[in-house]
């Protein structure tokens, strides 16, 4: 299958370095997450790659090919960038059987793709009538319109309600089991993280990361592991033999409270706390564990890599009080 391939990739814009020497690849068979904080260069490495702009320096090529040089380029790789493309006195069936024609698609596939995006009941409407919502769809409709190996798509979920949101998943996850590549570029941690299972993390132009989710969360956040039992002390014991150290909270007063309360486990994985407790004999309520997630590891990669960031705000120092001179009540007239 064909895959996406970037290598040492820079965008200048005069003096500014949009893309800084990138390298990745884009493998088929997964669901990629793009990632990085706002001007990180994300949107520009995929106008990169779609021909959209011209590099500075390097290649973006799609199955080998620069995407300039495809025959029929939507048989190859579908994508949407704007939601806001399509022509708002077009119907939507209108705009993908423009596109249909100019890309020698057949007819039918103008009807399927707006089926598989649940747009057939108002095929027939103006774009301009459109929510965001239905408008990302059609953006959705159209980068699917080819039925392409490679898949490209720019904040998806934008404007998507619940139901579209759930939606979007279950059809980035269908797309990478049938061997297609798809890359996503997101801003939602936690929705990123329901779908992808790879990740590429830009910074400043610069590639930050390009490791599977689960190891680029587990090598910034370690996980916990959450343990209620009515034997404090025993717990504390058991651990402490064995290298941990339980925190108490919630309904434990305190970190040498041995009545019955909940603990964390720092550093500690569930199955490992699991096999001690069990092998102890300990009687336990609850154990659960608490993994590390996206958010919280993307964040502590990406803080140095932030254009944008926030500072709490000053407390304002106190107004000093003037004293005031008692005022004398002064008398009515009748």
């Amino acid at each position: 299958m064909t895959s996406i391939d970037v290598h040492d990739l820079t965008k200048e814009h005069g003096t500014v370095r949009a893309v800084d020497h990138l390298t990745f690849s884009v493998r088929p068979g997964r669901v990629t997450g793009f990632l990085g904080p706002n001007g990180a260069g994300k949107s520009t490495t995929m106008r990169l790659v779609l021909g959209l702009d011209r590099p500075t320096h390097g290649t973006a090529t799609i199955g080998g090919q620069a995407y300039a040089t495809l025959r029929e380029p939507l048989r190859t790789v579908g994508a949407l960038l704007d939601a806001q493309a399509a022509h708002g006195s077009r119907t939507a069936r209108d705009h993908l059987r423009a596109l249909a024609v100019g890309n020698r698609i057949p007819d039918r596939r103008v009807d399927e793709a707006l089926a598989e995006t649940g747009l057939a009941s108002v095929a027939r409407r103006r774009v301009r009538t459109y929510s965001l919502g239905m408008r990302q769809r059609l953006g959705i409709a159209a980068a699917l319109l080819g039925d392409p190996e490679v898949v490209m798509l720019d904040e998806p979920s934008n404007g998507l309600d619940p139901e579209g949101i759930v939606w979007i998943r279950g059809l980035l996850r269908r797309l990478a089991e049938e061997g297609r590549t798809v890359l996503v570029s997101s801003h939602l941690m936690n929705e990123t993280a329901s779908f992808a299972d790879h990740l590429v993390v830009l910074g400043r132009g610069r590639l930050l990361a390009d490791t599977p989710m689960r190891e680029f969360i587990d090598a910034r956040v370690r996980p916990r592991v959450r343990v209620r039992t009515p034997d404090g002390a025993a717990l504390r014991r058991l651990l402490a033999e064995n290298g941990y150290e339980a925190t108490a909270h919630g309904d434990s007063h305190s970190d040498h409270d041995d009545h019955e309360g909940h603990w964390t486990v720092e550093h500690a994985r569930v199955d490992d706390i699991g096999r001690l407790i069990s092998a102890a004999g300990l009687t336990v309520l609850e154990l659960a564990s608490d993994e590390g997630t996206l958010e919280q590891a993307y964040l502590d990669l990406t803080a140095s890599a932030t254009e944008f960031t926030t500072t709490p705000a000053p407390t304002p120092a106190p107004v000093p009080q003037t004293p005031q001179t008692p005022q004398t009540p002064q008398s009515q007239e009748a």
